[in-house]
Order: C-alpha cells, then sequence, then structure tokens
C-alpha cells in the first residue's frame, strides 16, 4: 500500500492560460483524454477546470464558450496536496472538500495530480472504482 501522494499521483499536469477560452480547454482535454486541466498563470495554480465546469458553469448558461475564459469558470484557489504529504491526507482533504481531483503541488508549480481513481487502485486495487480507473477510454462511439 502506498504511503505518499507521490506514489499515486498521475506526474506532469497539463494547464491552460487564465485568459484561454473554453473551447481551447475543451480541445486540450479532448486531446490528451483528460477530464481537467489546471489554470495557470505560469507563477502559481489559479484554478481547477473540469469538463463538468465548462457543461454546467457555462455551456448549460448559453454562453460562448469561445468568448468564456478559463479563469472565469474555473473553480478558484483549488485545495492542493503536497507530493510528500501522506496518501490519507489527500483522502481527508477530497472527503472535506468533497472533491474528485487533487493538484500536486511543489515549491508552489503544479507536478502531478491525483484522483479518487489513484486512490482507489492504491488503496483497494480488486474496487469496483479501481477497475473502472484502469479501463481504457472508450472513442465516444463505443469503441475501445
Amino acid at each position: 500500500m502506498a504511503d505518499f501522494v507521490r506514489e499515486v499521483m498521475t506526474p506532469g499536469v497539463v494547464a491552460v492560460r487564465p485568459d484561454a477560452s473554453l473551447v481551447e480547454a475543451a480541445q486540450l482535454m479532448r486531446a490528451q483524454d483528460i477530464g481537467d486541466v489546471l489554470v495557470a498563470d505560469g507563477q502559481h495554480v489559479v484554478g481547477l477546470l473540469t469538463d463538468r465546469d465548462i457543461t454546467v458553469r457555462a455551456v448549460a448558461d448559453g454562453t460562448d464558450p469561445l468568448t468564456v475564459s478559463a479563469q472565469a469558470v474555473c473553480t478558484p484557489d483549488p485545495v492542493v496536496v503536497a507530493p510528500d504529504d501522506p496518501v490519507s491526507a489527500a483522502v481527508t482533504l477530497m472527503r472535506e472538500h468533497a472533491v474528485r481531483r487533487l493538484p500536486v503541488v511543489e515549491g508552489g508549480l503544479p507536478v502531478g495530480m491525483v484522483s479518487l481513481g489513484d486512490l482507489a487502485e492504491a488503496q483497494d486495487p480488486d474496487s469496483a472504482l479501481a477497475d473502472i480507473s484502469r479501463a481504457l477510454p472508450d472513442d465516444g462511439q463505443g469503441r475501445v
């Protein structure tokens, strides 16, 4: 069983500038096959933008995703963990803040992401959530 966040996190991050349009962010998510991007200004994490944020906070309201910035829709100042934090601290933060993913930040810079699925795979590899997290994504047409 993993002890530290660095052992379970997905290393590396995908980020957009705060002024990036939602279309830019969504295209990046599609290209990288991910459901979230960090919003960063080059010096620090400004927010976390998920595919759900784009859908619920912008598209559902009828706003034009070409003219709305990532910063306008993202969750600002997300809760973060450090790579050397215990896995139990990440679990506690997720519970307390009802979030499914946490940016991993070291020295003020993002170095990875830890998700609920990452924790499930590490803590209970036989769970349904761990199985789902390991599954290959489909291509939107039911094919892997």
